[in-house]
């Protein structure tokens, strides 16, 4: 039964805060998981916060450490001492306690490596911060079972349960040689099932995926989501194993990837949350409408270039806000399907045959929805014939162009190095606005001869 907060329980809580009654409120958060504390923090104020994160233990307090909302976590952690976050660290796997302490102003960060008691671990979280974020090796654990390929079985198994000790999860066994290079991985079901004598050399499987330290991230996801991989090892410029991704920080990936293109398509320069504040969020969204805004004025030039039709032929102005719309849906629709296709690495084929099958698309769609404008038109508005076929000629002209438009400026971007989303936003959606009434007005007046 999935967890939900109530305010008999908040108040609960809180009143067990105010009195300093530590033990009924250690009592009664230890039975919860460590996402359910999280959330019930983020309805707590800061201080409050604090005082639930010195009161329960630290292998507790780490894991709720992860959940929490960031301005809550950065909050939380300016009032913990370096020697207080160590511990929290001392209790989280090497990619976890890296992320946190990279979030730490550079003197912290040095004063709270240094209070960390194991060692390894530290040197562990020292190497992971030397990569960026957003490749695999910012985001793999050093935590992993591995074995000498000269190892007999019985060697090999003694050695596993050493090293499974300090692995909340083992997902695979991976292979190495003497210089730590990587082989294969080894089946949990050949080890149990062949003799305690038998050279690991002999059993152990040489294919498997791997992905280099300097990998991006995203391409990290599209390999583990291509094979099905609950986790995938990583290796350096030597091909030596130094670390292990798995499918809950690909998830992760996925969902920060998904939230950013969403933002961009509607407009939305860079990461934000509702509840941020009124700057940051005016930040992020005031560039795309000024784009917007741009594209109107420029929107009203065109419109002024054709003053003589608006006189003469004042018909044409009641279709404007048609024409722009048409202009617009096709040319995100465009955009979206490309977008999709080069974010899974499905696109396949010459973008001389992607625009050649864009235009059929286009031309089939535009067909249909110009006869239905036309009778619609006709019948129903009273346009005249030649009016309806200005029209609706614009409409299948418009549509192919947008299409176009739609398919080739995200791949484009692509090319450049920019990230094609930014093409299912304001900036596709405004430019083929100001080429739909260009065309619209153009044909209009060499058929009408205005």
């Amino acid at each position: 039964m999935e967890f939900k907060i109530s305010k008999e329980l908040i108040d609960q809580i809180e009143q067990l805060i105010e009195t300093g009654n530590d033990r009924e409120l250690e009592t009664l958060l230890n039975d919860m998981h460590h996402a359910d504390i999280a959330e019930i923090l983020d309805e707590l104020d800061f201080d409050e916060a604090t005082y639930i994160f010195r009161v329960l233990d630290s292998d507790k307090t780490a894991e709720i450490l992860l959940e929490v909302d960031e301005d809550l976590r950065e909050n939380i952690l300016s009032r913990l001492s370096p020697k207080e976050i160590a511990e929290e660290l001392d209790e989280l796997e090497t990619n976890d306690a890296a992320d946190i302490i990279a979030e730490l102003s550079q003197s912290k960060k040095e004063e709270v490596i240094l209070e960390l008691q194991d060692v390894e671990h530290a040197k562990d979280i020292v190497e992971l911060l030397r990569y960026n974020e957003h490749s695999a090796g910012g985001l793999m654990h050093k935590e992993l079972v591995k074995v000498n390929e000269n190892w007999n079985v019985l060697t090999c198994v003694k050695e596993m349960r050493i090293q499974a000790e300090n692995i909340s999860r083992v997902h695979s066994i991976y292979v190495v040689d003497d210089e730590d290079r990587l082989k294969g991985r080894l089946s949990l079901k050949d080890l149990l099932t062949t003799s305690t004598k038998t050279p690991i050399s002999d059993v152990y499987i040489r294919k498997l995926n791997w992905v280099k330290v300097d990998a991006e991230d995203v391409e990290v996801a599209r390999i583990m989501q291509k094979y099905d991989l609950e986790a995938i090892p990583v290796v350096d410029e030597m091909g030596r194993l130094v670390g292990r991704i798995t499918i809950d920080d690909i998830v992760d990936v996925i969902k920060d990837e998904a939230d950013k293109d969403y933002q961009l398509a509607a407009g939305i320069s860079q990461d934000v949350e509702a509840d941020d504040s009124i700057l940051e969020l005016t930040r992020a969204r005031l560039p795309w409408l000024v784009l917007a805004l741009l594209g109107g004025f420029i929107t009203v030039r065109v419109l002024g270039l054709f003053e003589g039709a608006m006189a003469n032929h004042g018909e044409l102005f009641f279709f404007t806000p048609l024409i722009a719309a048409m202009a617009g849906n096709v040319g995100v629709q465009s955009s979206a399907i490309i977008v999709q296709g080069l974010a899974n690495n499905t696109l396949s084929g010459s973008l001389f045959s992607r625009l050649i099958k864009e235009v059929s698309l286009s031309l089939l769609n535009g067909v249909i929805l110009a006869v239905i404008l036309f009778l619609g038109s006709y019948f129903l508005l009273g346009l005249d014939s030649i009016m309806g076929i200005i029209v609706t000629t614009a409409l299948i002209a418009v549509i192919i162009i947008a299409s176009l438009i739609g398919t080739f400026v995200p791949l484009l971007l692509d090319k450049l190095g920019f990230d094609p989303a930014l093409a299912t936003g304001p900036f596709i959606t405004t430019s083929n606005d100001i080429c739909g009434i260009l065309i619209y007005f153009s044909m209009a007046e060499f058929i009408l001869g205005f």
